[in-house]
């Protein structure tokens, strides 16, 4: 009887890691989107850092990462079990807010021009070279910028991640949260640290001496990931605003009914058309959420730009 109770519990045990181990998948899945805005914001955060700070300054980072996923995984994990209904409406604030915050990003291409932008990173460069700048500060305040955004993003991602699991059992849910926490921090500081360093391992290679079949093919791969690096930072930008709409304006499309039920039957019809019918069904979702992301960033911007404009002439 023992022997048997044991395999069963091990049996038990099994069972719930797996269905652990799905979900966090899952969880994982649906806080990707996010996750490309987070990769290039902290990217970029640690521009502007002398070469031998950077990795410093991500592991800094990295570690106010950790310190924002203890005090959020909690606090998510006591919203389910205290007040459960309350994860939806929290869930569709952080999908509006994703929205704003990619809107924002486009407006900001429109709004400034790019030699505003190339003026702001040549006095960020001459400040750097200038040895009279304290250093010490501009990289602490780099630090708590980037945990500030951390903070935000980190809470989107627990409140995508809890409105996966926020059916299941507590347990589970603690397992879950933890699991995609400390794989978001591990998995976008180590690329970061990645990223940042990409300039000084292709200045590397590109400088190795020699002419053998390998030392050309180094210098080749140097040149090539110089050349590539900031068409890199480019991409991971783009990628992130876009996942911004797709994701935020998933969340609200699915927290609306009327409107996911529309989206539906819109992938239905769209499905019956002959010949691509497959490939309309499959896009028209991802398409109508990111329409429905790019509608609410707008209005929330434009909410909020008016919000500003009163309290500045009360």
């Amino acid at each position: 009887m023992a022997g048997s109770s044991l395999l069963a519990l091990l049996d038990d045990i099994a069972t719930i890691l797996d269905d652990v181990s799905v979900m966090t998948k899952l969880a994982a899945k649906k806080t990707a989107g996010v996750l490309g805005d987070d990769l290039a914001l902290n990217a970029q955060q640690v521009t502007g850092v002398k070469a031998d700070r950077e990795l410093p300054v991500v592991w800094a980072v990295a570690k106010g990462s950790t310190v924002n996923k203890a005090i959020l995984v909690p606090a998510a994990l006591a919203i389910s079990a205290v007040v459960p209904w309350l994860v939806t409406p929290l869930l569709m604030v952080g999908g509006l807010f994703l929205c704003f915050e990619g809107f924002e990003k486009l407006a900001h291409k429109f709004m400034h021009s790019k030699d505003e932008d190339d003026a702001h990173h040549a006095e960020l460069t001459q400040a750097l070279a200038d040895p009279k700048v304290d250093l010490v500060a501009i990289e602490k305040d780099k630090i708590k910028g980037a945990v500030r955004t951390d903070f935000i993003l980190s809470a989107e991602i627990i409140a995508i991640a809890l409105g996966v699991v926020a059916t299941e059992p507590f347990m589970n849910r603690v397992l879950v949260l933890l699991g995609v926490a400390v794989l978001m921090t591990v998995g976008v500081y180590g690329l970061v640290a990645g990223i940042v360093k990409l300039d000084d391992a292709g200045l590397f290679l590109s400088q190795r001496s020699g002419d053998s079949a390998g030392a050309r093919f180094s210098r080749g791969l140097g040149v090539g990931i110089l050349k590539g690096a900031p068409w890199l930072m480019k991409s991971l930008s783009v990628a992130g605003t876009a996942a911004m709409f797709l994701v935020g304006g998933g969340i609200l499309t699915h927290g609306i009914a009327p409107l996911h039920h529309g989206i539906e039957g819109l992938a239905e019809r769209a499905g019956s058309v002959s010949g691509i019918g497959g490939v309309l069904h499959a896009l028209t979702p991802p398409v109508a959420n990111a329409v429905v992301g790019l509608v609410a960033g707008a209005l929330t911007l434009a909410v909020v730009l008016g919000v500003k404009r009163v309290l500045r002439k009360g």
